[in-house]
């Protein structure tokens, strides 16, 4: 992280979003796109990296046994129509049957709009301001997180409970 500040670089995930954007010819259409994307390419880079190794973690260094996770998680997962069945992502939300049904379809678009958006409206993804941010002590980024936190709080514990008991 210090080098990547002293070289003038920051770190963040949704920025890749932009440059792919670019790459792909936004930038004649809409002047947020228009930049010199290869100044960014080592992020290119970083997110491909992430890729491969999270399918060589997952293909060939993890083994068979289910996740541990503590009983409570599991009682309060079920209370709201979500069977754990040992993985780390749920079927119930994340399975091409869940995608396919009308909840599933409007959570993951409208859960996908509010990222994308958030993410645009903060200047970032919270990758790029808990790490980069905080580590430059830009108060934007602190704020931004602390706002990350307690949304993430209130998802959990009032709008995930309403949105899995309908």
């Amino acid at each position: 992280m210090f080098l990547l500040l002293w070289s003038g670089g920051y770190f963040g995930v949704s920025s890749n979003l932009r440059s792919i954007c670019a790459i792909g010819g936004a930038g004649k259409k809409v002047a947020f796109f228009d930049f010199d994307w290869k100044k960014q390419i080592w992020n290119l880079v970083f997110i491909l990296g992430a890729l491969i190794g999270g399918y060589i973690a997952t293909n060939f260094l993890s083994n068979s046994e289910p996740l541990q996770i503590n009983q409570k998680t599991i009682a309060d997962l079920a209370e709201i129509n979500i069977p754990f069945q040992g993985g780390v992502m749920p079927e119930v939300l994340f399975s091409w049957e869940s995608l396919l049904t009308l909840k599933g379809f409007i959570i993951i678009v409208v859960g996908g709009f509010l990222v994308g958006f958030g993410t645009r409206w903060a200047g970032g993804c919270t990758s790029g301001h808990a790490i980069s941010g905080l580590s430059n002590l830009q108060l934007p980024s602190l704020i931004a997180v602390v706002g990350f936190f307690i949304g993430g709080l209130v998802m959990t514990h009032f709008i995930f409970p309403i949105l899995f008991n309908l």
